[in-house]
């Protein structure tokens, strides 16, 4: 009996009550043996000991760090999350892809919280909802999870009428399709609601000024090009410098659907995609990229007008912006680059789904030069003027 148990693993390290609530509600957190984190309300979680009915929550929020960071990167955030829905979510902190295995590919780390997800799944029995929300590389390594988790339900019978099999002279109408021909896309096995990204790459950091701190000099961006092999194959790929079999480069591949994996039909799936992005100050991710839209597409900053609740967003980008119509964005001597087709090829394939698209402004602000951790409170004392983002974030969340 003793070997036996010694066996078998313990599902949580630990569960505990978090002391360290940054004055909102308690919650309480179970670890597991990777250091992945749910959590959950305190009071949701004595109310359902008192029913005797444990994780009634039907909401699962899974955040995603990213390079190099791990699942305490949204402590705060998630915190926020469970103050205005203590009833209703369970949010998912994921350590799988944490530290130096942030450098092992997107989609190695997508197939790893994949994995993941299926697992926190399993031990939740109530769920039927789910969500996304990534912070940099963790909104790439979300979107190739989701298209991993995607499944279609979907029947081709026709409607049968008083108990018959329908007449060969009748014609198959849309009026005499069954509702369930109609496609209902679920992310493993639950109803997608937001998928939500913050200062993600979604074009890669491939020239264009995708990276800022290279200033927009052209010889430091091939630098950047040519030394991305330090960060491994998660270099290779945001740089867009991957290559197999005469593929594309992997985030290429990742805005259209593909025989294996049905990355667009995957995000389509959700009820609503936003795309928060830094429009200055941040050094590792540019506008452009982070909000899937090209140079010219950009609103000129002096328009920008600052939101009066949340202070750091800027009222033009918070809207829905619809989805883009063949626009492209030629250089002015009419020859397009390697870089740029691909650019073009993704925003195309992106935008044939609507996006919400919020710009986030730090000018001002004494946190303004670490404005990609700031925008997500990746550290409450050193980022803590994040905070009226990641409440917009909350009080936009559909439940």
């Amino acid at each position: 009996m003793e070997s036996n148990a010694g066996v078998k693993k313990k599902k949580f390290s630990s569960c505990f009550r978090s002391s360290d609530d940054y004055g909102y509600p308690p919650t309480v957190e179970e670890v597991d043996a990777d250091g992945n984190v749910d959590m959950e309300s305190a009071a949701s979680t004595d109310n359902n000991n008192n029913n005797n009915i444990h994780h009634s929550p039907t909401h699962l929020v899974v955040m995603v760090n990213g390079l190099i960071g791990s699942a305490k990167n949204w402590r705060f955030a998630a915190k926020q999350f469970l103050k205005k829905y203590p009833n209703d979510l369970i949010v998912h902190c994921s350590k799988r892809n944490s530290a130096l295995k942030t450098l092992d590919g997107v989609d190695v780390m997508g197939t790893r919280l994949a994995d993941e997800v299926k697992s926190v799944i399993q031990r939740y029995p109530n769920l039927d909802k789910i969500s996304f929300i990534g912070h940099s590389l963790g909104g790439l390594i979300a979107r190739y999870a989701v298209a991993k988790l995607y499944t279609q339900d979907s029947t081709n019978q026709v409607c049968q009428e008083n108990g018959n099999n329908g007449s060969l002279d009748e014609p198959i109408t849309q009026a005499n399709v069954c509702s369930e021909h109609i496609s209902n896309g679920k992310i493993g096995g639950l109803e997608p609601i937001n998928f939500i990204t913050i200062a993600t790459p979604h074009l890669g950091s491939r020239g264009h000024r995708q990276v800022p701190m290279f200033c927009g000099i052209r010889s430091l961006e091939r630098l950047g090009y040519h030394t991305c092999g330090v960060l491994k194959r998660t270099g290779r790929h945001v740089y867009l410098k991957d290559k197999v079999d005469g593929q594309p480069p992997l985030l290429v591949q990742m805005a259209s659907d593909t025989e294996d994996l049905k990355f667009i039909s995957a995000l389509q799936s959700f009820k609503r995609r936003v795309a928060y992005a830094n429009v200055l100050s941040d050094h590792l991710v540019g506008w452009s990229t982070s909000s899937i839209r090209y140079r010219s597409e950009l609103p000129k900053r002096k328009n920008l007008v600052r939101s009066g609740r949340y202070p750091h967003i800027l009222k033009e980008g918070a809207v829905n912006s619809p989805k883009q119509e063949g626009f492209i964005d030629t250089p002015a001597n009419g020859c397009k680059t390697r870089t740029a087709t691909m650019e073009e090829t993704m925003i195309k394939g992106l935008t044939k789904l609507s996006w919400e698209r919020v710009d986030v402004s730090f000018k001002g602000s004494k946190q303004r030069y670490l404005a990609h951790n700031t925008i997500q409170v990746n550290t409450p004392w050193m980022n803590s003027d994040g905070a009226d983002v990641i409440q917009h974030m909350v009080d936009n969340f559909l439940v």
